[in-house]
């Protein structure tokens, strides 16, 4: 895979296509990935990812707040993505964590680009399984994962400036995961 840096390069497109569109769940299979500059549709993905075989449904939910490490009083945050490589990174990491937990019924990794107000949903990562440790493992590997190796760069905005992050992120293959 191509070394993306801290934020992504001007040939990177971003706010095109299909991510200005709702996202909808999938009419088949049991993964729904997906990118978009509107609302994530959290109730949807957790009502979707509710299977009849399993007992545990874990939801993680990542949303802007108005604060990180060192920055207080932030007022704003903004995503962009590296659009192409976003939903086919999106299913291997699924497509992983179904090997890594044989049993989970249906996942979800969504993420939301553009402006993203404070308290509303940056991401939705969702998985059901018939048994919690499998699901709450699954859960953080697709966060965990998401983060490490999803070509998103996230821009805040806070009380004393801006910048596009507090250190270098270099995105990794799920492999290295």
């Amino acid at each position: 895979m191509e070394d993306l840096e801290t934020k992504p390069p001007a040939s990177a497109p971003t706010g095109s296509g299909a991510a200005h569109e709702p996202l909808r769940p999938p009419g088949s299979g049991d993964t729904w990935t997906g990118l978009s500059s509107l609302p994530l549709p959290v109730q949807m993905a957790s009502d979707w990812v509710v299977d009849p075989g399993c007992g545990a449904v874990v939801v993680f939910t990542g949303t802007a707040r108005d604060h990180s490490s060192g920055r207080d009083g932030v007022t704003r945050l903004e995503y962009e993505a590296y659009e192409s490589q976003v939903v086919p990174r999106l299913e291997e990491i699924a497509a992983r964590a179904r090997s890594r937990w044989p049993g989970l019924a249906r996942i979800v990794l969504l993420h939301r680009i553009g402006e993203v107000p404070l308290t509303e949903a940056a991401v939705v990562v969702a998985v059901s399984s018939p048994h919690r440790g499998e699901a709450f493992e699954a859960a953080r590997f697709g966060i965990d994962t998401l983060k490490a190796t999803v070509p998103i760069w996230k821009r805040e905005d806070w009380s004393e400036g801006s910048s596009w992050g507090l250190e270098a992120q270099h995105i990794v293959d799920v492999d290295d995961i």
